[in-house]
C-alpha cells in the first residue's frame, strides 16, 4: 500500500521533469543560435578575405536561419500568462451558410493540425459532428504540446472566408464564417465551484473512430450550462464517466477564463466580446478571389501567400498577436 501523498509525490515529480527537459531545451536553443552567429561572422570574414560574392548567399541564408530561431525565443518570452505553457484545447464552429460554412471549418482544422504537425504536437479529437453534405460543423480538438495555448490564443475569434464557392454553380463568390474557441487545458483542478442544479448532463451515442463500442453506447456526454450558456462536449473517452470528467474539466476551463475577462473588463471599463458568427465580428480574413489576401484586423498582419497559411503556416500571426498583446499591456499598465 502506497504511503499518503504518494501520487501527488509522483505528479510533482513529473511536473518538475517537465520543467527541466524544457529548461534543457531552451538552454541547447540558446548554444545553436550562439554557434549560428559565430558561422555568421566567419562566413562574413572569409567573403571579405577572399572578396568573393558567391558567399553573401549563405551568409544571407544563415542570417535567415538565425533569425528565425532568434524570433522563436523571443515570442517565447511573452508567454508570461497563467496557462499558456499548457495544452490547447479548440473548437470549431460553422457559421451560417450550410456546406461552405462546414467545408470552411474543415479547412481550418487541416490549417490548425499542419502546425500542429510542424511544430512536433499531437492532436486528439474529443469530439465532432460532420456536416450534412460536405466539411465539418463543429469539431472540439486538443492540441498537445508544451506552450500550445499561449501560441494558440490568438486564434480565438471569428475567422472569415471570401472565394468562389466549388458548391455554387454559378460560380459566385461566397463569405463564410466559423468561429475558433480556445481555452486551456487545465491539468490542476480550477477554484470554480460549479452548482449541480445549474448544469444539465446530456447522453449520446459517440460518432466518428473510436473503438468497437462507437454508435452501440451512449457513453458521449454534452453538459450545459444554464447561467452563462456555455456547452462543453466529449465523445473521445472510453467510457461515458472519463467523457463526464474531461467534459467538466473543460466546463471549468471555460468559466475560468471567463471570469478573467469579466475582471479585466470591469478594470478597464470595457464591455464584452461581440460573439456573434457574422459580419463584422471577424478577427481575420482570408480573401482567395478577386485576390489573395490573410489579415488579422487586430493587429494589422498580413500576407498575399494564403495557400502557405492553409498549410499552417500561420506563425506570423501568432507573433504578431503575442508583440500585440504584449504592447497592449505596457500602454494599460
Amino acid at each position: 500500500m502506497e504511503a499518503p501523498g504518494f501520487w501527488d509525490a509522483v505528479e510533482v515529480s513529473q511536473q518538475k521533469m517537465k520543467e527541466l527537459k524544457s529548461l534543457k531545451s531552451d538552454v541547447e536553443t540558446f548554444q545553436a543560435l550562439s554557434q549560428q552567429l559565430e558561422d555568421v561572422g566567419t562566413l562574413m570574414e572569409m567573403a571579405e578575405e577572399e572578396q568573393d560574392t558567391s558567399l553573401l548567399e549563405e551568409v544571407e541564408a544563415e542570417l535567415d536561419a538565425f533569425e528565425e530561431t532568434f524570433e522563436g525565443i523571443r515570442m517565447k518570452t511573452l508567454l508570461s500568462g497563467e496557462y499558456d505553457k499548457d495544452n490547447a484545447i479548440l473548437s470549431l464552429h460553422a457559421g451560417a451558410g450550410g456546406t461552405e460554412s462546414c467545408d470552411w471549418a474543415a479547412m481550418l482544422y487541416r490549417m490548425f493540425s499542419r502546425w500542429a504537425t510542424a511544430k512536433g504536437y499531437e492532436i486528439e479529437v474529443l469530439d465532432s459532428l460532420d456536416g450534412e453534405e460536405a466539411g465539418i460543423k463543429s469539431i472540439t480538438f486538443q492540441i498537445n504540446g508544451e506552450n500550445a495555448y499561449g501560441y494558440l490564443k490568438s486564434e480565438k475569434g471569428v475567422h472569415r472566408l471570401v472565394r468562389i464557392s466549388p458548391f455554387n454553380a454559378a460560380g459566385k463568390r461566397q463569405t463564410s464564417f466559423v468561429s475558433c474557441d480556445v481555452m486551456p487545458d487545465i491539468e490542476e483542478d480550477v477554484d470554480i465551484e460549479i452548482n449541480e442544479d445549474d448544469i444539465r448532463v446530456d447522453t449520446y451515442r459517440s460518432s466518428g473512430a473510436g473503438g468497437q463500442h462507437i454508435n452501440k453506447t451512449s457513453s458521449a456526454i454534452r453538459i450545459t450550462h444554464f447561467p452563462t450558456g456555455i456547452v462543453v462536449q466529449c465523445q473521445n473517452e472510453r467510457s461515458q464517466h472519463m467523457n463526464r470528467d474531461k467534459a467538466m474539466q473543460m466546463l471549468k476551463a471555460k468559466l475560468y477564463l471567463l471570469k478573467q475577462q469579466e475582471n479585466a473588463q470591469k478594470a478597464a471599463g470595457i464591455r464584452g466580446e461581440v460573439t456573434e458568427i457574422g459580419w463584422g465580428n471577424q478577427i481575420r480574413s482570408y480573401v482567395m478571389q478577386p485576390y489573395t489576401m490573410v489579415k488579422d484586423h487586430r493587429t494589422g498582419v498580413e500576407t498575399g501567400n494564403v495557400d502557405s497559411v492553409m498549410d499552417g503556416k500561420i506563425d506570423l500571426f501568432i507573433n504578431g498577436y503575442l508583440k500585440w498583446l504584449s504592447l497592449k499591456g505596457e500602454a494599460n499598465g
